[in-house]
Parts: C-alpha cells; structure tokens; sequence
C-alpha cells in the first residue's frame, strides 16, 4: 500500500454536480452567441463588448461555482489477487527430460510477482481440499506450504474444491484468482462441459486466469487408469477395467497388461494377463481376477513398456484391495464319529455364514469290504481334487481326530502345508488319531502347527486321565478367548484325556495348559495354543472333550453357550476378523514412495506398558532385509502413530508384534506417483477452457505474463478543504464586471 500527499481544485462541497455541470454548459452557450452575435455585427467597440462579456462569464461562473483547494493524504492499495499453485505430484514430473513441472511453476509465480506489483498477490498452493499458504521458492526452487500445512506433494489436483473454499472464506474476497498448474486437473475432469467450467467461478465472480507450465508430453506408456466393477469378495471373480496410453510420439499399437497377486511367503502369483490394442493413444484391456484370502491384498498391474518410455514409474500400479469375505469356507475332514466330531460338525452347519464340506474316511485300502470298489458308493469321494485343485478355495481346514497315513492322504500334506504358509488356515482338533498318534510328527504338516511334536519312536501319544484345562496368563487376556470368558468365567470343565504337545514354537501362544504334565523342556504342556505360519495360521487344541462345553453340568448352566463362543473366537481369529485380533493396524495416509508413512497401532490396554515393533516385509522383493520401528508409548489415547522411515515404491507387509505371540499383520503399498504420474500428459486444452469459461486470460509460462489485473484502489485518510476566496468576493467581483460590460455597450449604443 502506497501514501502520498495531493492537492487539487474543485467546486464547493454544497455545489450538487448536475448544478456545476449546468452552470458551464451555460456560460459556454453565452460566450458563443456573444462571441458570434459580435462577429456578425462588425462595429466599432465589438472587440471590448467581448472582451467584458467573457470576464463578466467567468466571474460570474466562479461565484457559482465558488472553488476550494483540497489536500489530501492518499493511499493506494491494489486489487487482492489469489494465485493458486498446483501442489499435486504430477508437478513433479521431469520437464522436458529436464527440470521437474514444480521449478517452472516457481519461475512462474516470481514472475508474477514482479509483473503484478500493483495487485496484492495471496499466493496458496491447491491439490486436495481448501488451499494452503505455501512458502517462498526454497534455493533448489522447490515450493513448500508453510507452517505445519500439508505435505509438499499431494496426492490430488482438485481445483474445484480450492475455489469452493475461497468463496466460502469469511476473509476478503479476491477480484481475480490466477491457476498455475500443468492442467492434469482430478477436478474438474478431462471431460467437464462448458457449464461445468463456468460454474467454477460463479460464486467468486471474478476473472479465472490460467497460466500452463508445460507444452508437451513427454515419451511415456503407462497404466493410466485400473477400475474395478464392485467390491472384492474373496474366491469370487472381479472384473477389472485397465485403461493403459502412450505419449510424446512414442510408437506402441499394442501393450501387454499383466495383474498379479504380491505375496509374502513365494514370488507374485499371476493372476490374469490380456493384450491392449491401442488407438489414438490409449487403449483398455479387461481382466478377471480371483482372490482366495480375505483382508488388504495387494494386486500389481503392470505393462510391457515400449523402446524410449522416460517414466518408468507408471509402467505398473499398485493396488491395495480390501478383500470381503461372503461365507467362510471350511473344509472339516474327521476319521471317525465321536461325540467331539459330531458337536463341531453341527456347530460349523448351524452358522448361516459358513459354509463346510465335512466328510468322515471310514475304511482304509487294508480293509476287505467282500464287494467290488464300484459297488461300494455310486459316486468316488474326491479326495485328492480337494487336496489339490479346490484346496485354495477353503479358507480353513479343519482335521478333527484324523490319521492321515492309513488312507493314503499323506502325500497330500506338503501341499497342505504350503496352503496354510500362503495364507489359508489349520486347526488340528485332538483325539486318539491326532497329532503324535496320527503319526504327523516330521512331517511338514507338523512345521506349520504352533507347538512341536515328538518324533521319536515309542513317543507317548496321549494321556487319557481326565483334565480339566488350566487358563494361561495369555488366555485370560487373549481376544479370540473373550467370548467364552464372557460365559464361563474361569471355569473350564473335565475332559476325557489329552494329547501330548511339546513346546510352543517360536511366535506361538498357549491359551490353556496342563495342570500336571510339562514338555521335555519343564513347560507346562500346552492344550490350547495358537501361532502365525508364514501368510497363514494355525492352531493346535490337543483333547477331543471340548464337547463338554455344551454337554456337562457347566454346559447346562451357561445353555451350552461357552462351546459356539470358543469355537466362534477360534475360527474368526483364524479369518484375521478384527474383533479377535490382539491389535489394530492401519495406515494414517496413503504410503508415498521416499516420504515418511505413518502406521496408526491400537492396542488394547493389556499390552500398553509391553514393547511394541513393527516389521516391515517387502512382498515383491522378500530378499530385502526386515525393518523393524519401534511403536512410541502411548500417553493418552488407544491410538498410536507410528512413523516409517521413508520406503522405496513396492508392496509391503507390516506385523504388529505385543509380545511373544501371533501378530496382527497390515498390507499395504508404496507408490512413486500413484494416480498423479498415471497419465503424464499436461493438459493446456483444459486451463485454456477455464480462462474462457470465467472471462479470464490464458498464458503459457514462457510467454508474457502481464495479465489483465484490477487496478488498484485509491483510499483518502486525511482530508482538508479550504475556500480559495470568500463567497462574497466571488459575488462581487462578477456584480463589478458585470457592470462594466454594461457600460462597454452602452458606448457602443447598445442597450
């Protein structure tokens, strides 16, 4: 704002403008038909008529008008104009193979500085939500929003909402709003109509100009877009739509588009691939995928990239999907019909959301039946197509007092094995042809139960005295437990007999225990125990009287209630479903590829005061060491951040370790770009169309930007008025050369 002082003449203050304006147009009437009516009289003395007339005109003029001298202190202050930098992550795209978008958009917004010094400008940066100040060029160029405003680069364009919040701001409004940008715009979108731009600045008002950074785009092929029709649900077909491009004169008529599954235990597994026939640039291919498991899954989909592609980044995307489960899906396999069996088998079919294939194998290739195998069923059972090919399509196996040897299943174990470390579920239920007894110690079905079994020869099997389970410290404050707890308290009931367990694996938990028997090791012999195998999980309940739960004298009390809780826990924290797992993990923000991510843990108040970490697994490249962080202690609040260090662009896998036991495991994944660097073109078409829209200018960066600005305002602070004469002098001066201009003609003989 500039002030100054001036000084200058006007017409009395009480003097109504229309009056001034009346007064001269007469005067000058009167000097005309005088001057004229002179002229063509021609006589002696018409000179000094004139002459008379003229000052007696002006005096008389003057005493209407009586003029004053105003000095004033003057200040100007300039139009208010928003300039709004795009702060999207596609502002960091390379320039011409050279400078990123974001160093041209400074230059940009230092030369509107000096260009625009009489407008106040307010410069804020746009991208996702109302606008932020953003600092001065940093000496690397780079553009910051100041103070603790968003992160640098943001994850959206949307210059809809930017403008939305100007006009809904209390703070005053600016008379023209300048967009600096590259044009890739979320908001408004590529195809936004005429009226769609003009209702940007409908609420403002006010002039939309638009300044592009970039002309051209540069040689680049990329997946621009992957849509999905409707939510993951787990072993269900989902369509995918992959809309892939190419640009800056690369030559690519086809591009091959692949979808594949990161997972944590074995390399990616492919789920779909399919041929994208291009025209005019772009092109889409559609894709089926099928996800076995439920929770965050994270699918890469990526093309081929064609000779000359500048942009790697953007070759493949990262898509993290949260897989639903519609019906859980349980495979119950039992050797013979004991009570415990027949109990768990009605349980499992009463519950609407699950759906179980159960079956008993009752005779062994040894067994003489006196009749032809195709006499004995009409239909074989298929055995080996479940172990095989529909294996993947459980979400849980449950063998209940089952030996697998005698009926030939065991070369179906190492299969079995490999289906739990990739994510499905094992539960091994007690009996006399469980665990030891059903000769699965050293096999590798036994390497993915969470206690170990012995392999020696002549190793004891059970212990068939009754036992009435212990509760661990573990089991008290187990979640998966809680439902039961909530019925039976700390009362278990006798049980007929129990297996024998050895000790807990590493990353194991026991939830009940032996009262009287101890591993080799002098542990407590486990009962009930639980742990993580590689992307899957197990669990290991050693006695066959679980049943008690619902037939006994406490199953009576409680309505038999405790047997559908325990199992109900036990199978939903095989499922990951959220209500049985020790703690909460979820990302604060999307994960940006070399920025700090942060993870949000909430732990229950049981593990408050124990060490928390989190590792960090990379999915695509598992030869990568493992990142642990440490978890802050809370002072207040369920809720924690934890902060990651910055992480290069891949799928992750994040556990939450409380303790000793199983974790909560997160999926997630990192993107250099993500939407932003998906189709790296600029878009001039699209600024040029919002300048128009609003009655704005358009410009490119390297041309004049001397934009058509509001001109300033002129404000008065101090003001003083003072007359230049009387109003009676003015009076008498015109009564006096009026006077003499009447004796003037009279000596001419006029009247």
């Amino acid at each position: 704002m500039d002030t100054a002082l001036s000084s200058r003449l006007a017409v009395n203050g009480d003097l109504p403008p229309w009056a001034a304006i009346a007064a001269c147009v007469l005067v000058v009437l009167s000097l005309v038909v005088l001057v004229a009516h002179e002229l063509r009289r021609r006589e002696r003395g018409g000179l000094a008529i004139v002459a008379t007339g003229v000052l007696a005109v002006a005096a008389l003029l003057l005493a209407v008008l009586r003029p004053v001298r105003i000095a004033a202190r003057e200040s100007v202050i300039g139009a208010k104009v928003v300039v709004l930098a795009d702060q999207s992550r596609s502002m960091a795209l390379p320039q011409n193979g050279k400078d990123p978008r974001r160093d041209v958009e400074a230059r940009v917004l230092e030369r509107l500085a000096k260009e625009s010094k009489s407008a106040r400008l307010l410069t804020l940066g746009f991208g996702d939500g109302a606008p932020a100040p953003i600092a001065p060029a940093t000496a690397d160029g780079a553009l910051r929003f100041s103070g603790a405003s968003p992160p640098a680069a943001l994850p959206r364009s949307d210059l809809t909402s930017a403008l939305r919040a100007l006009g809904a701001s209390a703070e005053e409004r600016p008379q023209a709003v300048i967009v600096v940008s590259d044009g890739r715009l979320d908001d408004p979108g590529e195809d936004a109509s005429k009226e769609t731009l003009t209702a940007l600045g409908r609420e403002l008002k006010v002039p939309i100009h638009t300044v592009g950074t970039t002309r051209s785009a540069p040689p680049d092929a990329s997946v621009r877009r992957v849509s999905a029709a409707g939510a993951a649900v787990a072993h269900v077909p989902l369509p995918l739509r992959v809309e892939v491009g190419c640009a800056g004169g690369l030559s690519c008529d086809e591009l091959t588009v692949t979808a594949r599954e990161l997972r944590e235990d074995g390399p990616p597994a492919l789920l779909a691939t399919g041929l994208s026939h291009l025209k005019d640039g772009k092109g889409t291919v559609d894709l089926s995928v099928t996800l076995e498991r439920a929770g965050a899954r994270i699918i890469e989909v990526a093309i081929t990239p064609p000779s000359g592609d500048t942009i790697p980044e953007n070759d493949r995307r990262l898509l993290t999907f949260v897989v639903a489960r519609e019906r859980v899906r349980v495979l119950h396999v039992a050797g013979r019909p004991t009570n415990d069996v027949r109990a768990l088998r009605q349980w499992l079919k009463s519950d609407a959301s699950v759906d179980v294939v159960a079956f008993f194998i009752l005779r062994t290739g040894s067994d003489a039946p006196n009749a032809r195998q195709e006499d004995l069923s009409l239909i074989p059972f298929p055995v080996d197509e479940l172990f095989t090919e529909h294996l993947p399509s459980f979400d849980a196996v449950v063998l209940q007092d089952f030996d697998a040897q005698p009926y030939g299943l065991e070369k179906h174990l190492p299969q079995l094995a490999r289906y739990v470390k990739t994510g499905g579920g094992l539960i091994m239920v007690g009996g006399q042809n469980s665990f030891v007894a059903g000769g699965y110690a050293g096999t590798p079905l036994a390497e993915v139960l969470p206690v170990s079994l012995d392999s020696d020869r002549g190793a004891t099997a059970a212990d068939v005295a009754n036992v009435t389970p212990a509760w661990t410290e573990d089991g008290k404050t187990a979640p998966l437990l809680a439902p039961l707890r909530d019925v039976v308290d700390d009362e278990l009931p006798m049980m007929p007999g129990a297996n024998i367990l050895g000790d807990v694996r590493p990353g194991g938990l026991v939830l009940w225990s032996h009262p009287g028997r101890t591993t080799k090791s002098g542990q407590p012999m486990p009962i009930l125990a639980i742990g993580d195998q590689g992307d899957g999980r197990s669990i290991a309940l050693g006695i066959d009287g679980a049943w008690q739960l619902e037939f006994s004298q406490l199953g009576a009390r409680t309505s038999g209630r405790g047997y559908g809780a325990m199992w109900d826990g036990l199978l939903g924290w095989l499922m990951r479903d959220p209500r049985f797992e020790p703690g909460q993990l979820d990302l604060a923000s999307p994960c940006v590829a070399g920025e700090p991510a942060k993870l949000r843990v909430r732990a229950p108040d049981s593990a408050k005061d124990k060490p928390m970490t989190i590792e960090i697994r990379r999915l695509d490249q598992q030869d990568v060491a493992t990142t642990k962080v440490e978890v802050p202690k809370s002072t207040s609040g369920a809720t924690i951040d934890a902060t990651l260090p910055p992480l290069p662009a891949g799928g992750y896998t994040a556990r939450l370790k409380l303790g000793p036991g199983p974790t909560t495991r997160r999926d997630f994944a990192c993107e250099t770009g993500g939407d932003e660097w998906a189709d790296s073109r600029p878009d001039g078409d699209r600024l040029r169309a919002i300048a128009n829209a609003s009655g704005g200018t358009f410009r490119w960066a390297d041309e004049d930007l001397a934009l058509p600005l509001p001109k300033p305002a002129v404000i008065s602070a101090e003001r003083h008025v003072v007359p230049l004469a009387p109003p009676w002098t003015w009076t008498l001066a015109a009564a006096a050369l009026l006077g003499v201009h009447w004796f003037t003609r009279r000596r001419s003989g006029l009247s």
